[in-house]
């Protein structure tokens, strides 16, 4: 069986996994088994790689994208190896093919843990990066983060819905509803409006 793992580190409205989709059908994976996960590759503890790992089995196939597909950490890529040769599995991480169906040589896999320091230094320079332009952003004196919420900035909608709320005819879960926003968000409208 070929499965197939595509991770992407913000959720779907920011970035789009279907060309991750497109190339792991390519080689082989079907909507069935391909696993899709919205997670950082630093998170050791992400939900869809752990059961794609408890799903495969001896002489089954992993295909990826690549190696930073399935992990930006070095320490969690050898323990991916180390699990892959004791099923005996074959691990294909866009044209780099680690056959663990048999015995692992020693280029392969000193290859695909360079391949992973390399996947993890990136992954540090833009988050060293992105601190560096925060910083310099301060220091400029931009405002950093979402702009604090006041009455002004409340929608409309909350206004037009408040005083059923405030008669008792709806809850603050139905409340949200119908103004299309969370749970914590109608409880801060709310606050902000009777304090």
């Amino acid at each position: 069986m070929i499965y197939g793992y595509a991770r992407c580190s913000t959720n779907e409205e920011l970035q789009d996994i279907n060309r991750q989709i497109r190339e792991l059908k390519q080689l082989g994976a079907t909507d069935k088994t391909i696993y899709r996960e919205y997670e950082s590759g630093m998170n050791h503890d992400r939900v869809e790689l752990q059961r794609l790992l408890e799903a495969v089995g001896t002489g089954d196939t992993i295909v990826a994208t690549e190696v930073s597909r399935i992990t930006r950490s070095t320490k969690q890529l050898c323990e991916i190896i180390e699990f892959v040769k004791e099923k005996h599995i074959k691990l294909v991480l866009g044209s780099f093919v680690v056959d663990c169906t048999r015995e692992l040589d020693p280029m392969t896999e000193g290859m695909l843990k360079m391949m992973g320091v390399f996947s993890e230094l990136e992954r540090n320079i833009i988050s060293q990066r992105v601190k560096s332009g925060l910083q310099n952003a301060k220091a400029k004196g931009v405002a950093i983060g979402r702009p604090a919420t006041s009455e002004d900035t409340i929608p409309s909608t909350f206004f037009k819905y408040y005083p059923k709320y405030k008669r008792g005819e709806i809850n603050k879960a139905e409340f949200a509803r119908l103004c299309s926003v969370s749970y914590p968000t109608i409880f801060k409208y709310i606050s902000i409006v009777e304090a």
